[in-house]
């Protein structure tokens, strides 16, 4: 069963979601800062994002919904295809060492 997040009435829904890919970085956290709280009138009110600028990134930055651009459908492909290219080859380095390890144990 997948987890499901439930939204006030009262509050706008969010326009991106958690693990979207946007120009900014994949999406890995969201709050919300309701209009007339002090975080608010700090922040400014509404939905705020929690990015990682790249994969593996040990950075955070956070973000108004406001200062997010989504990715074009042509750039989420090649940042999807080049990803998959990436793991095909580790992929393939590793059946080449399992290969060998295993060629080594028959012919030990």
């Amino acid at each position: 069963m997948l987890p499901t997040i439930s939204i006030p009435q009262h509050w706008d829904y969010p326009r991106f979601a958690l693990d979207q890919r946007t120009k900014q970085g994949i999406i890995l956290g969201l709050h919300y800062y309701p209009n007339g709280t002090e975080l608010a009138e700090q922040f400014g009110g509404g939905w705020r994002y929690a990015l990682m600028p790249k994969k593996n990134s040990d950075e955070l930055f956070h973000f108004q919904e406001s200062q997010i651009e989504p990715l074009s459908p042509e750039e989420l492909f090649r940042q999807i295809t080049a990803e998959i290219d990436f793991y095909q080859q580790q992929i393939n380095i590793l059946n080449r060492q399992l290969t060998a390890l295993t060629g080594g144990i028959t012919n030990g």
